[in-house]
């Protein structure tokens, strides 16, 4: 099966994740027929925040409105297989927990749980209050993954982006993507 991925980038912090997660899914194209991407303003601000540049706009991938219901990925119909929220905001947990399609990441990841099909959250807030925790809770029973900003440290990363790229691999693991990574208990990086 040829996957279809949709990517969304909220405006929680963590721009070099979504940086990483969109170059990495680049490298792995032969594994996709279609990469979309839907950023909301917020996220754009972060990213010159973090990033320092507008980078985001260079990558060939199609780029869909965060208000736009037209996107292909708005309806089960199209097939995309595969979403990855990332990184995920406490108020986008939210409202997808709550089942609020208010616009097209919320819808998005409706479509994912209804349609049973893969929905992982990149969550990048700490600490978590009891309303962010049954959020998790929420999306979890209903089908999608929990993939907090959790760095592992086991391949001695020895830069921001290779701490970050730690967790960006684990997405792309869980996603069912075929990649070369660090694996416990192998000499693999």
């Amino acid at each position: 099966m040829t996957n279809k991925i949709a990517v969304a980038i909220t405006g929680a912090s963590g721009s070099v994740y979504a940086k990483l997660l969109i170059e990495k899914l680049l490298t792995l194209n032969n594994q996709w027929e279609e990469l979309s991407v839907v950023m909301s303003k917020n996220a754009k601000d972060v990213w010159h925040t973090e990033l320092g540049n507008e980078d985001y706009k260079n990558y060939p991938v199609k780029y869909f409105d965060k208000h736009d219901f037209f996107a292909p990925f708005a309806s089960g119909s199209a097939k995309y297989n595969i979403m990855i929220v990332a990184p995920c905001s406490m108020g986008t947990l939210g409202r997808i927990a709550g089942g609020i399609s208010d616009d097209l990441v919320t819808r998005a990841a409706d479509v994912m749980l209804k349609e049973r099909r893969k929905l992982i959250l990149m969550v990048r807030d700490t600490p978590y209050n009891l309303i962010h925790i049954r959020n998790m809770e929420a999306v979890t029973l209903a089908g999608g993954i929990i993939c907090p900003a959790t760095p592992s440290f086991y391949n001695k990363p020895q830069t921001i982006e290779a701490v970050a790229m730690t967790v960006v691999d684990r997405m792309l693991d869980i996603a069912g993507l075929q990649l070369d990574t660090f694996r416990w208990g192998t000499d693999n990086k």
